[in-house]
């Protein structure tokens, strides 16, 4: 419930810009870009091993993001450790091409107890002056209520991520 009520007073908030295309009822879709100077073996390590120094913990089920891992590997996932030593999946990793693209099946946060699933990309590419980032994030399903009022509030999610993960690579 905290992580609901923190996805809707960013949406809230409306300090954060998204794409947001294909809204309706049963379906949405978020994408961002970011362009850094960093390579893209850079991006693809800062992604996948230190997404506790780019990811804010608010947006976690623990409320510390030095609880979330990435296992890079084939049904690997994006995790995190709970306390009391539990653990929880948000995204099942269903491709990864190192220092080009991961992508992801599942349903984020508060998303999770809802009928929906999510394919989310994250690519990477070489441009002359470092990389291109490029998050895009599809929902789909049949909850109640429908899925249109929910994309503001996870565009917004996934846009502070990106741009913190833009400030890392600064770094």
């Amino acid at each position: 419930m905290r992580m609901l009520l923190a996805v809707l007073s960013l949406c809230a908030s409306g300090s954060l810009a998204a794409e947001i295309s294909n809204l309706g009822d049963h379906q949405f879709t978020v994408s961002h870009v970011i362009t850094t100077e960093a390579r893209p073996a850079v991006v693809y390590r800062t992604m996948t091993s230190h997404i506790d120094q780019w990811w804010n913990g608010d947006h976690s089920w623990s409320s510390d993001a030095e609880n979330l891992y990435m296992k890079v590997e084939r049904g690997g996932c994006f995790c995190e450790k709970l306390p009391g030593g539990g653990r929880v999946e948000h995204l099942r990793l269903i491709y990864f091409a190192p220092d080009r693209e991961l992508r992801f099946d599942g349903a984020l946060g508060p998303l999770q107890t809802l009928p929906v699933q999510g394919r989310m990309m994250w690519k990477i590419e070489a441009i002359e002056s470092g990389s291109e980032i490029r998050f895009t994030y599809h929902v789909f399903g049949h909850p109640e209520g429908g899925l249109q009022g929910m994309a503001p509030a996870v565009a917004g999610v996934i846009g502070e991520q990106l741009k913190r993960l833009g400030e890392r690579l600064r770094w």
